[in-house]
């Protein structure tokens, strides 16, 4: 049966008679009587009595505005859901990451995600990459990229991927043909960094760190095409994961080798608050980042 008529049902008995129901309708009093002649042909028997002044439901009539009134409200109902659906679809999310290497590809990711969720809008605040979770407690971010798992009931983690820290060296480097770096290799080399403090740095604060040893002199370049010039130019060692590289012109001069007999991994997490995760734009954006990046 056709939602318009079960409209219509329940405009004249709530009206009470065929002229307010056309304005209300938007309809001809012509076209009303003509759709509801239509209907007690299909049904069979009457739905209401008429009167000259009145139009009152017939028992078969209450019957049928009951069940009007059942369905009209459950498709308003569905429609409000909808509604609040289409609002939590959109937002503003602001995310940083502890990994400069991240920086490499969460443009491309970002310009997807203005294309399949133009309602969302993303913004890498740069400014809290080496405190994200500090940031994200305090609202300042609504997603944090790290390499542990935070121990805080009010954020929620989920992990990505798991990698390998790299050297990066000229294939002329005296370390070049060392099977694997051992921290006292660290001693005596030129080690180019992204940026500071050191504590940010991965193959120092895993690697280095509890070794106690600090490379003899270190350069923080912010740009990664830069240090890989150096790098060819034989002036140092920098330290990457191989995903974060294929993006970039690499010589073929270029060598990179393990740190330490087991190598340097890590596992990556993507952090938001608790009180966020349902928000369907937030949800959107981490579903499509998972699959995006659980793969490197």
């Amino acid at each position: 049966m056709d939602i318009k008529y079960f409209k219509l049902i329940k405009t004249i008995a709530e009206e009470g008679n065929i002229v307010n129901s056309s304005a209300k309708l938007f309809l001809t009093q012509s076209a009303l009587s003509h759709q509801l002649r239509e209907l007690e042909g299909r049904l069979g028997f009457k739905v209401f009595h008429r009167t000259r002044y009145k139009w009152e439901l017939t028992e078969e009539g209450v019957a049928l505005y009951t069940l009007a009134n059942n369905v009209l409200s459950v498709i308003e109902k569905g429609f409000e859901a909808i509604e609040e659906i289409k609002t939590g679809s959109k937002g503003i999310i602001k995310i940083s990451t502890e990994c400069y290497s991240f920086y490499h590809n969460i443009p491309k990711f970002i310009q997807k995600i203005g294309v399949l969720y133009p309602e969302i809008d993303v913004e890498l605040i740069l400014e809290a990459t080496h405190q994200p979770i500090t940031k994200l407690i305090s609202h300042d971010i609504d997603i944090a990229l790290v390499t542990s798992v935070p121990i805080n009931d009010l954020l929620c983690s989920k992990k990505l991927f798991e990698d390998e820290i790299f050297a990066v060296m000229h294939k002329e480097h005296s370390l070049s043909q060392e099977p694997y770096l051992q921290p006292t290799h660290f001693a005596n080399i030129h080690l180019i960094i992204h940026s500071f403090p050191l504590e940010t740095v991965s193959v120092y604060e895993h690697f280095l760190k509890s070794n106690q040893i600090m490379p003899q002199k270190i350069s923080a370049i912010p740009l990664t095409e830069v240090s890989l010039e150096m790098i060819n130019a034989n002036m140092g060692v920098m330290c990457m994961p191989k995903w974060a590289l294929q993006s970039l012109k690499i010589s073929k001069d270029i060598v990179l080798k393990k740190i330490g007999r087991q190598g340097l991994k890590r596992t990556h997490y993507l952090v938001i608050r608790e009180q966020d995760r349902n928000k369907k734009y937030i949800s959107d954006f981490v579903l499509n980042f998972e699959e995006d990046f659980s793969d490197f």
